[in-house]
């Protein structure tokens, strides 16, 4: 989801003027550490997903701008991102391998299956594509009747996929107050039949499926000119619906930049990891930034 431009650069401005702190109130997840990753290229930022391989390495990352491209990150003792090297873009194309028109290419949600299909869900126009592989041409998903109803800058935006191939989403902003709907794609077809608490003014943004088979759940809050503040909930996804969820980590008030992709690995000790990056909405005010947490239960 884009900011309106006005408000994001002041808070920007403030946020690279204020004191960081501690990047989080006592949670189960500690912030290990965070990177400002620079490129010039003009395609470069806007990131809203992120895909990462067991170890945590090796990655794919989304544009809001219908760009994706793959990467090797380099981390340190501690599991904290140091640098990243990044392959060639690859635009999105529809199902003929068109590049598509720029309306049609807000990019926000990806999700990898082990074979190697590749999914990206959109905002504006409501979809999910589905890619055999990389550069090859777009399927279509069937589209939910509710999808036509969402808002056009905050619909599709969290994506992950589970075990079974199941595709999971929910709107940014859903037209309606009340619990979140997380909506399910399976056997051809898209069912909503659980939903997930809203806690606060946080709005969901990223999720993915960890290693534990858990569904997490990146959510922001914007708050001005005081910047963003990020918060992941940890839920357990059973045949009657989730179970009751569980805050990991929540940033103080301009801790981070943008966080909206998400992606869980599990590391070497065993310890879950949580990897975040940030859209920067290409102002230069803001920071494209990679930041990791561990959960340390």
């Amino acid at each position: 989801m884009r900011q309106r431009p006005g408000l994001a650069l002041i808070a920007a401005l403030l946020l690279l003027q204020a004191p960081m702190g501690r990047a989080a109130l006592a949670s189960p997840a500690q912030l290990v550490g965070t990177y400002v990753w620079r490129l010039n290229e003009r395609w470069f930022g806007g990131f809203s997903g992120l895909e990462l391989s067991e170890d945590g390495t090796r990655f794919v990352v989304l544009s809001d701008r219908g760009n994706y491209a793959s990467g090797r990150f380099t981390r340190n003792a501690a599991g904290a991102i140091t640098g990243a090297t990044l392959g060639p873009r690859h635009p999105v194309v529809d199902r003929r391998g068109r590049v598509l028109p720029r309306w049609k290419a807000d990019s926000e949600g990806l999700a990898i299956a082990p074979d190697g299909r590749m999914y990206i869900s959109f905002e504006g126009v409501q979809r999910v594509l589905e890619y055999d592989r990389r550069g090859g041409a777009a399927k279509i998903l069937p589209r939910h009747p509710d999808f036509k109803n969402m808002p056009l800058n905050g619909s599709l935006e969290p994506l992950a996929i589970d075990r079974q191939g199941a595709l999971y989403t929910l709107p940014e902003r859903d037209p309606k107050d009340g619990p979140l709907k997380l909506y399910r794609f399976s056997h051809g077809k898209w069912s909503q039949s659980f939903t997930l608490p809203r806690e606060g003014e946080f709005l969901p943004v990223g999720a993915d499926f960890g290693p534990d088979g858990k569904f997490y759940l990146l959510e922001r809050r914007f708050a001005g000119v005081v910047g963003f503040a990020s918060r992941v909930r940890r839920f357990s996804l059973g045949p009657q619906g989730p179970g009751p969820g569980e805050t990991l980590f929540q940033s103080r008030l301009g801790a981070h930049d943008n966080l909206e992709g998400l992606a869980v690995w599990r590391d070497t000790a065993g310890h879950i990891r949580l990897t975040m990056v940030s859209d920067d909405n290409f102002s230069l005010f803001q920071r494209t930034e990679l930041v990791d947490y561990v959960v340390t239960e």
